[in-house]
């Protein structure tokens, strides 16, 4: 991840923040599609500690969702939390080819003020 501010914080869990977030974003015409939840792919590791609290008992999480307009790649989204707090990136991938416009659209979707 880079050093910009994160585009949200929202305090709650992870798995709330996902669930928010993808409902807000279909309500402002997205479609968002969630492709990969670290939790799930842990637990085929059972035997692997987290390498932030050192224990198989872990909170973290870490959630990408594809974000899609019509006629446009898809936007990585990456929510990443624990049970207290979750924080959104949008990932900028140059072979996405994200306008700023869209940026902007889905921060103004994901805007905890609205």
């Amino acid at each position: 991840m880079s050093n910009t501010p994160h585009l949200v914080v929202f305090p709650q869990s992870c798995d709330k923040a996902v669930n928010w977030a993808i409902s807000r974003l279909e309500r402002c015409g997205f479609q968002a599609v969630r492709t990969f939840d670290l939790q799930a792919a842990r637990a085929a590791h059972p035997e692997q500690s987290c390498p932030t609290h050192g224990s198989a008992q872990c909170n973290c999480q870490m959630i990408v969702v594809l974000v899609y307009q019509a006629n446009t790649p898809p936007v990585t989204l990456i929510i990443h939390g624990n049970d207290r707090a979750s924080w959104f990136d949008i990932i900028n991938n140059p072979r996405q080819c994200m306008g700023q416009q869209l940026e902007g659209s889905i921060q103004d979707a994901l805007n905890l003020e609205n």
